[in-house]
C-alpha cells in the first residue's frame, strides 16, 4: 500500500496532539464551525483530507478505511508525533478505529462523533440503494442529511450541505468509500484495546444513535464512554459546536499521561474541565 501525504491544516501548539478525520459527506471543512473555539494551547490539531476529498480529491487509491488509517499514521510520522489522540466523524471514526487496530501503542484517546462502529453499518436493501446512489444523485445526499438530523433543519442548510459535499468529493471515491465503512467488520481487531474511547451521539440521529453505540462501541471498548448531545443529529459540528467542543476536549484533557516520543510528540495537558455539560459522558455498561 503506497503511502500518501494527506493534505491537512495544523492548528495550535499544545502538547497533546490530535488528528481529526472527516466523514463521508465532506472534507476537512466539516470541522470549520468548531475551529475558532478549540483550545490551541492545550492541543495541537491536524485536520486532514482523506483521499477523494478536498485537496486530495484527485488522489488515486482503494478508498478504504484501512488505507485511510495507513495515511493517518504516515502523516503522524511526518509530523514527528509518536503518540496522539484521534477524533473522527462518522466514516472518519471508522478510519480512526483502524489506526487503533494497526498501532494501539500510539493512540492516547479515541473520539468518535456519530461514529460508524468497527462492526460496520448494515443497511436494509432500500437504504443501501439510497446510500449507494447518493454518489450520483444529489437529492439522495439531501435526503440522507435530512433523515439523520431528525427532519428539523432548514432547507437552505440542507442545500448548502449538499452543495459542499458535491464540491469537495470525487463521485467514484465517494461510492468506493461506502463499500469499506459500511460493509467491513473489523471489531475483533480492536476487541482487546484498552484506550479510553468516547462515542458522541446526536439525539436527533436515528442511524448512529446512542442505543446503537451501547450495543457496539461500548461493547468493543472496555474503557468506552458515551455522550449524547440533545440538540444535535449526525452533524454535531454544525448543529451544536460549542457543546461538542466542551464534550470532546474535556474527555481529551482527562489523559494526563506523559508521552515518551520526544519533544514533538504528545504530552499531557495539565488542566481538566468539570463535567457540567449536558453531554457529559456515561460509563460503559
Amino acid at each position: 500500500m503506497a503511502s500518501f501525504p494527506l493534505p491537512h491544516t495544523l492548528l495550535g501548539d499544545g502538547p497533546h496532539k490530535v488528528v481529526a478525520v472527516h466523514g463521508w459527506f465532506a472534507d476537512r471543512s466539516a470541522y470549520a464551525p468548531v475551529l475558532d473555539d478549540l483550545d490551541l494551547g492545550a492541543f495541537q490539531y491536524a485536520v486532514v483530507d482523506l483521499r477523494g476529498y478536498g485537496e486530495a480529491k484527485d488522489a488515486v487509491g482503494s478508498f478504504t478505511t484501512a488505507e485511510g488509517a495507513a495515511d493517518v499514521l504516515d502523516l503522524a510520522d511526518r509530523l514527528g508525533w509518536a503518540r496522539f489522540s484521534l477524533v473522527g466523524h462518522s466514516m472518519g471514526a471508522s478510519v480512526a478505529q483502524r489506526v487503533l487496530a494497526a498501532a494501539p501503542h500510539r493512540v492516547r484517546r479515541l473520539v468518535g462523533i456519530s461514529p460508524v462502529p468497527a462492526q460496520g453499518l448494515r443497511l436494509p436493501p432500500e437504504q443501501w440503494e439510497l446510500f449507494a446512489s447518493a454518489a450520483r444523485v444529489p437529492e439522495n445526499r439531501r435526503a440522507i442529511i435530512d433523515i439523520t438530523t431528525g427532519g428539523v433543519r432548514p432547507g437552505a442548510w440542507l442545500d448548502r450541505m449538499v452543495d459542499r459535499s458535491l464540491a469537495v468529493s470525487d463521485p467514484k471515491a465517494f461510492r468506493a468509500w461506502l463499500d469499506s465503512w459500511a460493509v467491513e467488520d473489523f471489531h475483533p481487531e480492536v476487541a482487546d484495546a484498552t484506550v479510553p474511547a468516547l462515542a458522541v451521539a446526536g439525539a436527533l440521529d436515528p442511524a448512529l444513535s446512542a442505543d446503537l453505540m451501547r450495543s457496539t462501541w461500548l461493547r468493543s471498548y472496555p474503557h468506552g464512554e458515551l455522550a449524547e448531545l440533545p440538540a444535535a443529529g449526525h452533524y454535531a459540528m454544525d448543529e451544536a459546536p460549542l457543546e461538542l467542543i466542551r464534550t470532546v476536549e474535556d474527555f481529551l484533557r482527562a489523559d494526563g499521561a506523559d508521552s515518551s516520543g520526544g519533544a514533538d510528540s504528545s504530552g499531557g495537558a495539565d488542566s481538566s474541565g468539570d463535567s457540567g455539560s449536558s453531554g457529559a459522558p456515561e460509563g460503559d455498561a
